[in-house]
């Protein structure tokens, strides 16, 4: 009759139990039912909205009953041991606007719930569900086109992405955020959002930084979504059959960023041209039974052909202009789909078993050939002189000529099996397997040169020598065995306080290398009863991270065969305290972090693009702190600000920093030293250097407001800012790679009216009778027009001295937007 998800302490216990229907009287299956006081204790309504739930018995408790399309109703108790009541609630369809959703959260683990209405309203120029994880503890991000983010110091490939329990993947060959397109993940189907900074447990998957749990949403009745904007569009649909067996949700999305890339400093004609259709399709056969079908396709292709591009750079003294006219162009495209067929089974109100199957397949290219003549020019720096700003003279000309012809066929195919059991009402069992088999065909043809005033750079009399040549062809057939078992338990203590203990461990074995890791992790959490609502928690663990594809090839093309796992041990102390302010909802997480590292890959990002050393000749260590607040600052809405503090190093062990010097003992440097002759040398070991994500300070906030008079017209901020990341010239030596870029510093402001409102109805002979709610919203990107820096192109002349040129993002630009449910 009911699935048991919670766990209750030993003691007395009561019960409550009822049926939960809508306004109309129909029964509402899927509700959860949890104990604001301990998110361990809940449960969820089964096919015939019915429910019963175990709680604590002689104590104040508050029963919270949710779904995401009605409005939450929480419930207060004192119930005596053994009493039985029952409670039948009848839920109101949730008016989107001006409701806050304090939901009863797991604060027992590192995992923190994240409300997935707020997505519609953060103004981005992605529209990716990413944007709010941006703005998430520990997380950090220095490019608004993509939807990639580094969390504690790690990079993109470090993070784990669910949906319905599917693991999901990120592009192979997409070298910057324009050509990334649409994320997997569609917000106008998701029901749930779980993310975890680190500390996670060992049911999830092995990657190294972060975990993201979306889980999309089982339709109640029909309904549907069209937005459309200057970017793109969408379409959702979704409804239920009459006997409630059949539960569907379709969407489909495009999107197109032609408007917004007009605003880079490369001109040209670009056609990007981004789409998915997903559907979500599930069948509850009977109350033991159910089984769930997830799909996508999704095709995105950018079209670029330059024509020209213009950046000024250096300092006011020195200020440099970059002049480059194209000829060529980039195509970069690729195709995805996925699928993904599941099925529970629920034997009783303590077991639930799931067997999962997916295929993933992916079919990309990149073809581009591209060539560019520079003009290095000086600036006048003289405030006195007519041509102050205007080109004084020419510093260099030359040209280059980028080329490849890239293509990889990636197959991903699996099976696994997940279970869960409730034992003696105070623990739960977790355990799974997972077979995986990959197959990766990967075709590398690409080079580039540089021709500098007439002559090839490096040159060379007697042959043309081109740089950074990879042709390869390499086909991949491997396989993964994975395993974990975790179990939990909670006991309260004689003061009523409560202690839960999360422990359990992992196993992962790849046929490739013939390495095989084991990932025991841990977590301790205390509840204290005081009149303070406070949670402490202490993680530990191991999470390994074994080659996907990318780490395992080298700058050559080349597979490495001996590549291990890299690890990274987690050491994590967080509190979270809630509390009322004004009289309303806020909560505080602090939260400090140790991770010491070994068998890392280093790595360079350009970009997007991150390209491996594919070896395991590093170790390091991430430390930091961070500290969120959110709650309703202003009555009714939610606003939150994160700030973290870290710092990342690592430490290769054949990194060397080589230095030349002439007959006069002075050092040699390309493109300043007249005597380029070296008669001696120095060799030195770097040490310890800043890993290429190390970003020490950040700040994410996400702010809401209306007008009190007219609360249908309502603001949204979002702000982002992250001092300066390492960069370094070309050439693939870590060690040189410890300049800093400017700081990224983003403010993004959105504005937005309902004009037709859930709770006013329009009468049926108007046009838009069939409209629930429509919005129509205005957004500024770019708000302070702030030239970020995302890499930078090295310029040579023919002495070899290079110039870092930044490449900028988008500029401010202004979106309208508009959005009609029904």
């Amino acid at each position: 009759m009911l699935l048991l998800i919670g766990i209750v302490s030993l003691g007395q216990t009561a019960t409550i139990s009822g049926t939960i229907k809508d306004e109309e009287g129909i029964t509402i299956p899927d509700v959860q039912i949890a104990v604001l006081e301990n998110a361990l204790i809940a449960t969820s309504t089964d096919i015939n909205g019915r429910y019963t739930l175990m709680v604590p018995a002689n104590k104040d408790i508050t029963v919270s009953i949710y779904n995401i399309s009605y409005v939450q109703v929480n419930q207060k108790y004192n119930l005596k041991d053994g009493e039985k009541i029952t409670y039948n609630p009848r839920l109101v369809a949730k008016n989107t606007i001006g409701v806050v959703d304090i939901v009863s959260e797991n604060r027992t683990t590192e995992i923190t719930r994240i409300d997935p209405k707020n997505i519609f309203y953060i103004p981005s120029p992605s529209g990716n569900i990413e944007d709010i994880i941006k703005t998430q503890i520990g997380v950090s991000s220095n490019n608004e086109l993509t939807s990639g983010y580094s969390v504690r110091g790690g990079n993109f490939d470090e993070n784990l992405v669910y949906v319905n329990d599917i693991e999901v993947y990120r592009p192979f060959l997409a070298r910057s955020g324009q050509q990334e397109g649409l994320s997997f993940a569609n917000p106008d189907m998701v029901s749930n959002i779980n993310f975890s900074a680190g500390g996670f447990e060992a049911k999830y998957g092995d990657k190294m930084s972060s975990v993201l749990d979306i889980t999309y949403k089982k339709p109640l009745k029909f309904a549907g979504t069209v937005s459309g904007s200057l970017l793109g569009g969408s379409l959702h649909l979704q409804g239920v059959s009459k006997n409630r067996v059949v539960a569907w949700s379709l969407g489909s999305r495009y999107k197109s960023n032609a408007y917004l890339l007009k605003s880079m400093d490369t001109k040209g004609e670009y056609r990007p041209r981004f789409y998915d259709v997903q559907t979500f399709i599930t069948f509850t056969l009977n109350e033991k039974w159910s089984i769930e079908f997830l799909g996508n396709v999704a095709n995105n292709q950018y079209l670029v052909i330059p024509a020209n591009r213009e950046t000024t750079f250096g300092t006011v003294n020195n200020a440099v202009k970059l002049s480059i006219y194209f000829d060529g162009q980039e195509l970069t495209q690729y195709t995805t789909m996925m699928g993904g067929l599941s099925t529970t089974f629920k034997p009783n109100s303590k077991t639930k078993l799931k067997l999962i199957t997916s295929a993933y397949k992916a079919n990309e290219e990149e073809n581009y050939t591209v060539q560019g003549q520079y003009y290095i020019d000086q600036l006048e720096a003289d405030f006195g002189k007519d041509n102050f700003g205007q080109v004084a003279f020419n510093r260099g000309i030359g040209t280059f000529l980028n080329n490849g012809r890239n293509r990889i066929d990636a197959t991903v195919l699996n099976i696994e099996h997940k279970g869960t059991r409730i034992i003696k009402n105070n623990s739960e069992l977790l355990w799974g397997a997972r077979y995986q088999r990959e197959i990766i065909q990967d075709k590398l043809s690409e080079w580039r040169t540089i021709d500098s005033a007439g002559y090839v750079s490096p040159y060379n009399p007697n042959e043309i020598n081109l740089i950074d040549v990879v042709k390869t062809k390499i086909n991949l057939e491997s396989n993964r065995i994975q395993g974990y078992v975790q179990y939990a338990f909670s006991k309260q203590l004689r003061d009523s306080s409560t202690i839960t203990t999360t422990f359990g461990a992992r196993a992962n074995y790849w046929d490739y290398n013939k390495q095989t890791v084991v990932s025991p992790r841990i977590t301790l959490s205390f509840k204290p009863n005081w009149k303070e609502d406070m949670v402490f928690k202490a993680s530990w663990g191991y999470y390994y991270q074994p080659p996907f594809y990318r780490e395992m090839r080298g700058f050559d093309g080349k597979l490495n065969p001996t590549i291990k796992a890299q690890q990274s041990v987690h050491y994590l102390l967080s509190g979270d305290y809630n509390f009322r302010l004004w009289r309303r909802p806020f909560k505080v997480i602090l939260a400090g972090y140790y991770k010491e590292m070994k068998d890392l890959i280093p790595y360079e990002i350009d970009n997007t693009r991150i390209r491996y050393f594919a070896k395991n000749n590093s170790v390091g260590y991430t430390t930091g702190g961070d500290l969120r607040i959110n709650g309703e600052f202003i009555k009714g809405i939610e606003s939150w600000a994160t700030i973290g503090f870290l710092k990342t190093m690592e430490n290769l062990s054949d990194d060397r920093k080589v230095t030349y010097f002439n007959a006069a003992g002075d050092s040699i440097i390309n493109g300043y030293t007249f005597d380029t002759k070296a008669v001696d040398s120095s060799v030195v070991n770097p040490g310890y250097i800043p890993r290429p994500t190390d970003q020490r300070i950040t700040f994410g906030m996400f702010f809401q407001d209306y007008i009190p008079k007219l609360p249908a017209c309502k603001m949204y901020l979002n702000m982002q800012f992250g001092t300066g990341l390492p960069f370094g010239p070309p050439g693939h030596e870590r060690w040189k790679q410890v300049f800093r870029m400017p700081p990224y510093r983003r403010v993004d402001i959105g504005f937005a009216y309902q004009i037709i409102k859930e709770d006013k109805p329009l009468p049926n002979k108007h046009p838009f009778h069939f409209c629930k709610a429509m919005f129509i919203s205005v957004e500024i990107f770019n708000l302070l027009q702030v030239n970020n820096t995302v890499s930078y192109t090295w310029i040579a002349d023919v002495t070899n001295r290079q110039y870092a040129v930044p490449n900028y993002l988008t500029r401010r630009m202004l979106n309208l937007k508009l959005q009609l449910k029904f």
